[in-house]
């Protein structure tokens, strides 16, 4: 990840370390008293995805809004890693034949490729309970630690993230061709519905449980959700941008995939340059939300600008 500014890519570059450390070590032998109970060849599925590399985007977003509430990093470690092991479970079934069918995810073949369909399956589910493991073990204190369980639960679940992928695959059975057509605003509506949900909310949670480690107050919580809201939207449509515009080995994936399976997606409603004329307005919309911390948002801000200016 390239921001500009030396002094911030270098602060992220240390971050996006003590992150990678950190997810390495609660996947490691030693990381809780029940490790030396986890299978072997589990543990390796769950590492050969989790510290995969990546851009970290949610684990940075959870300690930069920490940071920009007055609270510590290290307090924000945890909720941090487990975002990213939520993000990571989700890649891994997202890729899984029964989803989107992917053979290559970050440069290298998907987790399914290499240890099979029931190890990735296996693999994904205890990242994800792994995850609410370390926020509520290692979160102080606990009301912070229930609120922060909450929130990326409810980010997560049935109304969330998984009830985007559901939308997401309903419309793709349907087919949008016909629709899109008939009443292009209608699709536009659904197509947002989805994103929202699929992407936006955990993107959103990632700002909110970095407030709430730092036990910022409702209002200031507030505006960041507008904040993650705002930034969130924008990544998909830069996302859905990259699938035509953006280069498979930088990415490391297979690109124009979406059109291929039939998706719906923001360059196949709006065109290439209203995408991206969206994706700026909306980190704009995302920005101004954050202008009462003043020079304290200025991580914050620049990272949100990075979502559309990206090649990866």
């Amino acid at each position: 990840m390239t921001v500009q500014g030396s002094s911030l890519e270098s602060d992220l570059v240390l971050l996006r370390e003590r992150v990678n450390a950190r997810l390495a070590h609660y996947v490691g032998s030693d990381s809780c008293t029940s490790a030396a109970d986890c299978p072997a060849k589990l543990r390796e599925s769950m590492a050969y995805s989790l510290l995969a590399g990546g851009k970290r985007l949610r684990p940075l977003l959870v300690l930069l809004t920490a940071e920009a509430c007055g609270g510590e990093v290290d307090a924000a470690l945890p909720a941090a890693c487990a975002i990213e092991m939520v993000h990571t479970y989700s890649l891994i079934h997202d890729d899984l034949p029964a989803m989107d069918d992917d053979d290559v995810r970050r440069g290298r073949p998907t987790n399914h490729k290499v240890f099979g369909e029931a190890m990735a399956i296996l693999a994904g589910d205890a990242l994800l309970t792994l995850a609410f493991e370390i926020v509520a073990q290692f979160t102080t204190p606990p009301a912070v630690a229930a609120a922060c369980c909450a929130d990326l639960a409810s980010a997560s679940g049935w109304c969330g993230m998984v009830a985007g992928q559901v939308a997401d695959l309903e419309a793709e059975a349907a087919g949008h061709e016909s629709h899109r057509i008939q009443d292009p605003a209608a699709s536009l509506r659904q197509l947002e519905a989805i994103h929202r949900r699929k992407t936006g909310r955990l993107l959103t949670s990632a700002v909110t449980l970095g407030a709430r480690v730092a036990q910022a107050d409702q209002d200031l919580i507030n505006r960041l959700e507008h904040f993650g809201k705002s930034v969130g939207l924008a990544f998909q449509i830069a996302d859905d941008l990259l699938d035509v515009t953006g280069d498979a080995v930088k990415l490391g994936k297979e690109v124009q995939k979406d059109a291929s399976l039939g998706k719906m997606t923001y360059p196949g409603l709006l065109g290439i340059d209203e995408s991206r004329r969206k994706a700026d307005a909306l980190i704009d919309d995302a920005c101004a939300a954050l202008q009462l911390l003043g020079q304290r948002a200025d991580k914050l801000t620049a990272l949100a600008k990075f979502v559309t200016q990206r090649d990866h």
